[in-house]
């Protein structure tokens, strides 16, 4: 999950504000909610080869976890507290290797355009019209970064705008700087479209109507503008977005977690406004399940190889 990537993302790229799959935000009740999938227990004595199957260790690898670490990697209430301490530790740019705890754990997507159930809409950047969920609501591309259109082509958002998110009920709403609880709720939608006569959410459905009562346009999405093609050249299980203010773009991460799905290995090629702190996101294929949420880790320990170091 994340949320489009704002003012510290690489050139024109905008990544989800979430740092979660929205689905999983609107599981989690917010600090201390366990996570959705149950933590893989990994076996700290191998790891990753380029093709995910583990090897010996050798010197290069990361040290073995802490046995008293390992005991507690599964979620639970001392992972959420690790996830969103009353005091969280100042946090500092790595730039030396070292385990890092505490971390939460998500993933994104690049959304399909065919699980959207909008009105056809124009787009700034875009040839034709789009499903306009797609584009503005929390399950698209505003919020993913990343989508793939009716026909088959990458779509990514250009600029975010000058407007925020709202939740369902049409009040504004912000991500966590620590945990998974956004301020007013789970965000439903980019801060402008339509509201019903009660001030929540509604969008023209393609096959006429509305999703939630008929509505009145309240403002635009403050400039926001896509463009066609991938945001980044980012691959599936091998990259993931990073707050950069703690973990430098380029570094290379190891996930015990992920041990048995892609070796545990990652690369920090991503960003995201919603990725704040000890927080990354796993960039994955879309879920068998329309707007499937993925994977939710709280209190995860990795182990972060800063370039050069």
């Amino acid at each position: 999950m994340k949320l489009p990537r704002v003012a510290i993302a690489p050139a024109g790229r905008a990544h989800k504000l979430v740092a979660a799959i929205p689905a999983c935000l609107l599981v989690l009740g917010g600090c201390g909610a366990a996570a959705t999938t149950p933590t893989p227990h990994p076996a700290p004595a191998a790891t990753a080869t380029g093709t995910g199957r583990a090897s010996p260790r050798h010197a290069s690898d990361p040290p073995a976890q802490p046995r008293r670490e390992r005991s507690r990697a599964h979620a639970g209430a001392a992972a959420a507290a690790a996830a969103c301490a009353p005091r969280p530790p100042a946090e500092h740019l790595i730039t030396s290797r070292r385990w890092l705890g505490g971390v939460i754990v998500t993933e994104y997507y690049p959304v399909p355009e065919a699980w959207s159930e909008g009105a056809p809409a124009s787009a700034p950047g875009l040839a034709g019209r789009h499903r306009v969920d797609w584009l503005y609501s929390a399950n698209g591309v505003s919020m993913e970064g990343d989508g793939v259109d009716l026909a088959g082509r990458r779509v990514h958002i250009q600029d975010l705008g000058s407007v925020g998110w709202v939740n369902a009920g049409g009040r504004n709403t912000v991500p966590p700087r620590c945990g998974v609880r956004w301020s007013g709720g789970p965000p439903a939608w980019r801060a402008g479209g339509w509201r019903n006569r009660a001030g929540a959410v509604t969008f023209p459905l393609l096959a006429g109507g509305w999703s939630d009562g008929p509505g009145h346009w309240v403002g635009d999405y403050g400039g926001a503008t896509f463009a066609y093609g991938a945001s980044l050249p980012l691959r599936y299980y091998r990259s993931v977005a990073v707050d950069p203010r703690l973990i430098p773009l380029g570094s290379r991460i190891y996930v015990p977690a992920y041990r048995t799905i892609n070796g545990g290995w990652f690369v920090a090629q991503d960003t995201g406004g919603a990725i704040i702190g000890r927080h990354i996101d796993v960039y994955r294929p879309p879920t068998p399940q329309r707007f499937g949420s993925g994977r939710l880790l709280l209190g995860q320990r990795i182990y972060v190889i800063p370039p050069g170091s």
